[in-house]
């Protein structure tokens, strides 16, 4: 089942099936975001010297592969974490970053359900891999990784609203 962009009511473990696919929207890069991230968080010439850059076997500014990352990181909670049980993360399995962001590059996520492992405590383990394509189909990012889930409350039980929360709170 592929779901839409924004989930619109609290989602919990149990709403969750293998193989569901969360669209996360779209969002640019561009050079000043790719220079200011690397600057402060990643200071090699690939990402905060143009000149530089366009002497690399990459021919010009490319994104941080932390910086796609965190690019995927965003798209996730607006499209998703801010209106679900999700209490944390608990593990990044494996990270490709398969080809270069460049600056205007328009990326694309989309997130799916691999496993869901309900637990005792009313909390269940999720394993999921999120995906950044650019704007010719390419994929650029591949990440997956292990979250930890609220079940639904008790019937009878107040339920959480959604809200901007990460954990749906």
């Amino acid at each position: 089942m592929v779901v839409g962009p924004v989930v619109s009511s609290v989602l919990y473990a149990e709403d969750l099936r293998p193989g569901d696919v969360f669209e996360l929207g779209s969002t640019t890069v561009d050079k000043d975001e790719i220079l200011e991230f690397g600057r402060r968080f990643d200071p090699v010439p690939l990402h905060t010297d143009e000149d530089a850059a366009a002497a690399s076997r990459f021919g010009g500014l490319i994104a941080s592969g932390f910086h796609t990352v965190a690019v995927l990181q965003r798209l996730l909670v607006d499209a998703v974490f801010s209106r679900s049980g999700l209490i944390a993360g608990r593990e990044i399995d494996s990270v490709r970053m398969r080809a270069p962001v460049r600056p205007g590059d328009m990326l694309h996520g989309t997130m799916e359900i691999v496993e869901i492992r309900p637990r005792d405590d009313g909390t269940a383990v999720v394993h999921s891999r999120g995906t950044l394509t650019n704007g010719s189909g390419t994929v650029v990012l591949e990440l997956r990784g292990t979250t930890l889930w609220e079940h639904h409350p008790p019937t009878g039980a107040a339920r959480p609203e959604a809200s901007a929360h990460p954990t749906g709170r």
